[in-house]
């Protein structure tokens, strides 16, 4: 990307987003394109039209979408798999529509099979069931990553989707329930301290591992991968599966490798930062609306 390209990073004050615009700054691109969701609706496929029309960007990192956590999915299924299809979808076709050269589609590691072999592949793709609790968002997102696989088929475009692991970092979102795990955590463990709380209470068996990136991290690899040569770069834009009879979609994964130990002892070390003193619970929500068991680690 030359420094003076024309880039629109749509959903700029997000996670990803804002590391995305301080990444680029950093690296001395100039030309940012940045538009506030009261100032562009990206569900509303004419407003988004008639900006790329206006804007003519060159390269686009497609970061915005409706996300958050366990509870969020739940609650709103509806809002996350229709605000992300119409976001996606209205980008996608006005950067066809208005030629952009490259686009970047943000997704989520949720798109793999709940039972998907460790670690997860790209192969491993619509290969199993997928985890209910956000199966409405993670079909939003594979449907993003077929489109972009669909209009280069079609339309000859360079659009590639990148689905990175569970991220962290600046703009994070702390919500009480709409939030994922580790801003979860430094809230519930914030709060407790403020309080004096006496203990704190984690959704969860305390079993499961995720991978964790942080989100400066994550948007320097997607700097990175944008800024490849056009060899390498094509490379990544899989193939016409009428043509080579392979399952290639324009998709590629970015983490860091290493799993943490299960969330159990990741809330513990967050316990030994925040609040030595509170104790921490466990607890399975029935997501069905039954009355949650709980356990209690640490003693009474």
């Amino acid at each position: 990307m030359n420094k003076n390209a024309k880039i629109y990073i749509a959903g700029h004050r997000g996670l990803v987003g804002s590391a995305l615009v301080r990444q680029l700054q950093a690296n001395g691109y100039t030309n940012l394109v940045l538009r506030t969701h009261a100032e562009l609706d990206l569900t509303n496929q004419a407003a988004t039209a008639a900006f790329f029309e206006a804007e003519k960007p060159h390269y686009v990192f497609l970061a915005a979408a409706k996300v958050g956590g366990i509870f969020a999915n739940n609650a709103y299924p509806a809002e996350f798999i229709r605000d992300n299809l119409l976001i996606q979808s209205n980008i996608i076709h006005a950067a066809y529509v208005n030629k952009v050269q490259r686009l970047l589609f943000l997704g989520s590691s949720c798109i793999y099979p709940k039972m998907a072999p460790q670690p997860m592949r790209e192969e491993h793709l619509l290969t199993g069931a997928l985890e209910p609790t956000n199966r409405p968002y993670a079909l939003a997102k594979i449907a993003g990553v077929e489109m972009c696989w669909s209009y280069n088929r079609q339309y000859g475009t360079r659009y590639l989707a990148a689905m990175p692991t569970n991220l962290y970092g600046p703009g994070d979102n702390y919500h009480p329930d709409n939030s994922h795990v580790i801003p979860a955590l430094i809230r519930k463990f914030h709060e407790a301290k403020v309080a004096n709380a006496p203990r704190v209470v984690v959704w969860g068996t305390g079993t499961p591992r995720r991978e964790f990136m942080y989100s400066e991290d994550m948007a320097a690899a997607c700097v990175h991968v944008m800024n490849l040569p056009d060899a390498q770069y094509t490379g990544l834009l899989g193939s016409d599966e009428s043509k080579s009879g392979k399952f290639e979609p324009p998709l590629i994964n970015i983490g860091v490798g290493e799993t943490t130990p299960p969330i159990k002892e990741l809330a513990g070390t967050f316990q030994m930062w925040w609040d030595k003193e509170a104790r921490l619970f466990l607890m399975q929500p029935n997501l069905m609306g039954r009355s949650a068991s709980c356990w209690m680690l640490g003693g009474c």
